[in-house]
């Protein structure tokens, strides 16, 4: 049993309902620090719900959720975002047609407190610099720096909306499909990237693609119709019948 201080986040019951439909039903999570936790499952099995109730983007129906041992059931996504927990979303979110060192001196800049504005002045923008350049280097972008964000491949998007992550300082970050969209030739350096990200950082991550999944992660937790089907390491979930079955005959092995 790990203490309650190993517990990063913790869900208990947690439950959405939508007009006497149950899209997530009685979810109970423990995601232990510096750990990289999967939440998988078929289609509607309501793992982007779960995402959106973690982050309090949705209230829940039923049930309670602790960060870092503080009750957010009732707090609001800002307030969830700068206390460390910070989600990168499905759809990569950066802005193209600025630079990819001034997406992540913007970003830089809001974690700092100042106001989110573009027409900021280069001298303000400049002194994050340093840092900016620090975080493209840790995502393998700094040979981009000058690039129109608009121009990068698809999977150095990617990386950059990881940056611009990076650069809000989370404790915790939730990861929605990030290989989704990714060529084959992006999957494996992003996959290294985020078990990179994770030794100074807890992921909790979506993610089809189970070939990742059974790289990365430590802990795995199943949904199906919004229940927790299973959880354990991938040899425990994947060789559980019942898993199987969901993934209609053995499909998470795919």
């Amino acid at each position: 049993m790990s203490s309650g201080d190993d517990i990063i986040l913790r869900t208990e019951g947690l439950s959405k309902q939508f007009l006497g439909f149950h899209a997530v039903r009685n979810v109970t999570l423990n995601i232990r620090r510096h750990s990289i936790h999967a939440l998988i499952g078929p289609n509607g099995a309501g793992k982007t719900t779960c995402f959106n109730l973690l982050t309090t983007t949705i209230p829940s129906s039923a049930g309670r959720i602790w960060y870092n041992g503080r009750d957010i059931t009732k707090s609001d996504p800002a307030t969830v975002a700068t206390s460390g927990m910070v989600r990168s979303f499905q759809i990569s979110a950066v802005f193209g047609q600025m630079s990819v060192l001034d997406n992540v001196r913007v970003a830089l800049q809001r974690h700092t407190g100042g106001t989110f504005a573009f027409w900021r002045s280069n001298k303000v923008l400049d002194r994050h610099n340093t840092r900016a350049r620090e975080l493209l280097a840790a995502v393998n972008l700094e040979r981009y720096e000058k690039a129109m964000a608009a121009d990068l491949s698809y999977g150095r998007k990617r990386a950059l909306e990881l940056a611009t992550t990076l650069a809000l300082e989370p404790e915790l970050i939730l990861l929605d499909e990030p290989m989704a969209g990714l060529g084959h030739e992006d999957i494996g350096p992003v996959t290294r990237l985020i078990g990179e990200v994770a030794k100074q950082r807890t992921v909790l991550m979506v993610e089809h693609n189970m070939k990742v999944v059974a790289e990365l992660c430590d802990r795995i937790t199943v949904l199906q119709s919004g229940e927790v089907l299973a959880e354990g390491s991938y040899e425990q979930v994947s060789n559980d019948p019942r898993v199987r079955e969901a993934y209609v005959g053995g499909g998470a092995h795919a």
